[in-house]
């Protein structure tokens, strides 16, 4: 039976064949159903969608919303969509420039499906979340990796120049994710400028992944590109619903392009979902328009949650923590000798915490381990001392 499928797999596109296994899911995989195992491995909040979210599904469904719609979706949710851009960061997005997708995952899809020919060039982070390099190999372009730094003060950092160093004349476009998935790390509005005239000037695509800018530790929330870029500028924006309100399960999401590819995305998202669920829209049109303050409750979770899992994982014997200046993860270095899977595999049998390996976003991630932080304080505390247990104290 292996060989059969080792011989069909085989015959598939030397792009599938590439696509790289989630070293994630190898680890959910092991504890996903062990009721008491913490599971701090994947990006996902514990608190449930709230209710004024279901409700507006709840009524849309029963007033009929059932049906195909909009490949770009509806209109009322282009506009809810424009108003929290305004409401937010101060720009003004036409709704025209709005598509929704099935999450933020395949509003990355579609921005590699429309930009990248076979053997084009991408510059990814890394260590980064994988899918954004794995949706590039699918698509038929070469990821390419360039690493962060590691700072004065337990910082990482992204320097121009050494994502400049990586451009080729493949080279179509360049993959920002700020806030950071998985080194927590924020691009700032000068370096964004930065980047965009260095984009202008080579004639290159940015592709801003910005689904975690309201997760920020410090006094405002984290830029984006909108409002440094003009609207015919070559930048694409991805985000969803799932992490501001709760609603990883409902895969919403949308991406925000120049005007001028309005009729394409409308093409893109027929032929990739026809459209997402009418109802699910009219939920989303709810959570933009009714959920500031539930943004804000999860927020100030991470606050507390972070505050407790920094200093606490900086009292472990042989880790070193890089406090994330946004997101809700912590990259933390692990130097126990052993690999970063390995060490993984035996935080789940040992301690019950289940942590991603940082070989998961990539070999610049080994050493490493991702812990989320979207959970309750107490959890967060409870994992802290299951963690010191097995690893020690100093």
């Amino acid at each position: 039976m292996d060989q059969m499928v080792d011989d069909l797999a085989a015959t598939l596109p030397a792009r599938i064949q590439g696509v790289g296994t989630s070293q994630i899911g190898m680890v959910a995989d092991r504890g996903r159903h062990d009721p008491d195992v913490i599971k701090l491995w994947i990006g996902e909040g514990d608190l449930p969608t709230p209710p004024f979210v279901i409700e507006a599904a709840h009524r849309a469904m029963l007033a009929g919303e059932t049906r195909y719609t909009y490949s770009r979706g509806i209109p009322a949710l282009h506009h809810a969509l424009s108003d929290y851009h305004r409401r937010h960061w101060g720009v003004e997005v036409a709704p025209e420039r709005f598509a929704l997708t099935a999450g933020g995952m395949n509003a990355i899809m579609q921005a590699c499906q429309a930009l990248l020919e076979p053997g084009d060039e991408a510059i990814v982070p890394a260590p980064g979340w994988p899918n954004l390099g794995e949706a590039v190999r699918v698509t038929g372009g070469v990821p390419v990796a360039v690493p962060f730094r590691e700072v004065a003060g337990g910082r990482f950092a992204w320097p121009l120049e050494d994502i400049l160093a990586a451009v080729t004349p493949r080279t179509r476009m360049i993959v920002v994710n700020s806030p950071s998935n998985p080194t927590g790390w924020v691009m700032t509005l000068p370096e964004m400028e930065a980047l965009r005239d260095a984009a202008r000037e080579r004639g290159l695509w940015i592709v801003s992944d910005e689904v975690y800018n309201h997760f920020t530790y410090g006094n405002a929330i984290a830029p984006s590109f909108l409002q440094v870029c003009a609207p015919d500028d070559r930048l694409i924006v991805t985000n969803t619903f799932s992490k501001n309100w709760a609603m990883t399960g409902w895969r919403a999401g949308w991406i925000t392009y120049p005007a001028a590819l309005a009729a394409t995305f409308a093409k893109l998202g027929q032929y990739n979902t026809t459209s997402i669920p009418t109802f699910i829209q009219h939920a989303a049109v709810a959570a933009l328009e009714q959920g500031d303050d539930v943004i804000r409750t999860m927020v100030n979770r991470c606050v507390e949650a972070r505050t407790i899992m920094v200093e606490g994982l900086s009292r472990l014997k042989g880790v070193t923590v890089f406090p994330p200046e946004g997101a809700f993860y912590l990259m933390a270095k692990v130097e126990t000798g052993e690999k970063s899977l390995d060490l993984a595999f035996r935080l789940l049998e040992e301690a019950k915490v289940g942590v991603a390996p940082g070989t998961a976003f990539g070999p610049e991630g080994e050493g490493f381990v991702r812990i989320c932080f979207a959970v309750s304080p107490d959890l967060a505390r409870e994992a802290v001392a299951r963690l010191a247990r097995v690893l020690g104290t100093r």
